[in-house]
């Protein structure tokens, strides 16, 4: 039977197949559950998560007189139009509800990044003297994040998706100090926790348009390229990092939703909010075009060796796995159901809202729309075959701490030695980072 979590309890972890619930959150229990089994705790970090839950809401002042009707209209008219311009042949509500990639791993080290406010990123090094303490990345560029992701292959580089730019920030440490690019204001830092002596520091800044909001981005596995897309924008761009130069992909796309590379890097997805997504080989830049009549992607990720792409969508409990046939840089795929039962016959959901899957392939984590009082707010935990097409099996489900919470955004640990490591990021104001442990190591 798959595990479930009583109301008023927060998952710990799993232990083959059995999440662990305690009263409350505690780093005792913690440890008594996988602590001595890895060697360390992850214990949780708490932000302020009231920008991120309301920053798109205006209330109006108490005292504010009811205008008349004309004016209303006029004003309401005014509003949809700019809206228009934002965010072309998209529902502008849609951004609020899609998963932007909130949450990241650094892919060699224990070290989480993830969105805390409107304009901030907090990154928690939990290999630290203390691993308490956390660093708040703050800049005069860096307005109404949307995304971040770790370089690949650069020790402590993190890209930072935020309005008409990229911010790029890396770890300085004295012997070892981030080279500044020119042009770029050198007092943008965080301090790290005290007794480390370092410091994060804005190295770059890469330039779009200052109307687009750089809501996906994507480094390619080699760490070279950073691909970036707008929800708002007319193409995606691949930035080649050290020259600090991009070069934009047109061909008529709009609305970009998200984007990812395979683990190869042969191959390359974009998904746009009308439903429509993009296959592309990397090698010209040719593409495939594909559309859904279940909504639009709102989920996707790669198998470890690139062959396979599994998807989410925004009107349906059944997600879609991406089979190639031949080898890169054939196009030839085919799209086949992988069917969850659990979500549409004993939660009602209407879709799924976001999707991770490990890189290693053994476990996906999703949250679904709506469910019915008892499963609402839960992160369903499937178990995930692949011989040779994707099957999953429901592990169970993770309680975050609070009541009435919601998962915000959550993403796994890519390169975890000893198994799955997903984190969560919850309206109640703590990310938390539940180790899924398979066996015994």
């Amino acid at each position: 039977m798959p595990s479930f979590p009583p109301p008023g309890g927060v998952t710990v972890c799993e232990i083959n197949r059995d999440l662990v619930v305690a009263d409350s959150l505690s780093e005792d229990r913690a440890k008594e559950a996988y602590g001595d089994l890895l060697g360390m705790i992850f214990s949780p970090i708490p932000f302020q998560p009231d920008d991120l839950l309301t920053r798109h809401e205006a209330p109006a002042p108490e005292d504010a007189v009811e205008p008349d009707a004309a004016r209303t209209s006029l004003v309401s008219t005014m509003a949809e139009s700019f809206k228009q311009m934002l965010f072309p042949s998209c529902d502008p509500k849609l951004l609020e509800e899609f998963d932007t990639q909130k949450v990241s791993w650094n892919p060699h080290k224990h070290c989480l990044a993830f969105v805390s406010g409107k304009d901030q990123v907090t990154v928690h090094d939990f290999e630290d003297s203390d691993g308490k303490e956390s660093c708040i990345l703050t800049s005069e560029h860096q307005k109404e994040v949307k995304a971040i992701e770790w370089r690949p292959n650069s020790g402590k580089m993190i890209a930072v998706g935020c309005k008409g730019v990229i911010c790029l920030w890396s770890a300085s440490y004295p012997g070892n100090v981030a080279s500044v690019k020119s042009g770029v204001t050198s007092s943008s830092f965080g301090a790290f926790p005290r007794g480390s002596r370092g410091q994060w520091v804005l190295v770059d800044v890469l330039r779009g348009t200052s109307t687009e909001l750089v809501s996906a981005l994507c480094w390619k596995p080699d760490g070279r390229y950073l691909a970036s897309a707008s929800c708002n924008g007319q193409s995606f761009t691949i930035w080649d990092v050290s020259q600090g130069l991009g070069s934009p992909i047109r061909r008529g796309l709009s609305s970009i939703s998200l984007v990812r590379w395979s683990p190869s890097g042969d191959y390359f997805l974009t998904a746009k909010f009308d439903g429509t997504f993009h296959l592309w080989e990397t090698n010209t830049w040719t593409s495939e075009p594909w559309s859904s009549s279940n909504g639009y992607v709102t989920g996707a990720n790669w198998d470890p060796e690139g062959r396979v792409a599994l998807l989410s969508f925004s009107n349906s409990t059944t997600l879609g796995s991406i089979h190639f046939s031949s080898k890169p840089p054939s196009l030839d795929a085919h799209l086949l159901p992988v069917e969850l039962p659990e979500i549409s016959s004993l939660i009602v959901s209407r879709g799924i809202e976001k999707l991770a899957w490990d890189a290693s392939g053994e476990r996906l984590a999703l949250s679904f729309k709506d469910g019915n009082e008892t499963y609402h707010g839960l992160v369903a935990v499937y178990d995930v075959r692949r011989s040779p097409l994707i099957s999953v099996s429901l592990v169970g489900f993770i309680r975050g701490p609070g009541e009435g919470v919601k998962p915000l955004a959550f993403a796994f640990h890519n390169k975890f030695k000893q198994g799955p490591l997903l984190s969560v990021c919850w309206s109640s104001g703590w990310c938390c980072t539940y180790p899924l442990i398979l066996r015994s190591h």
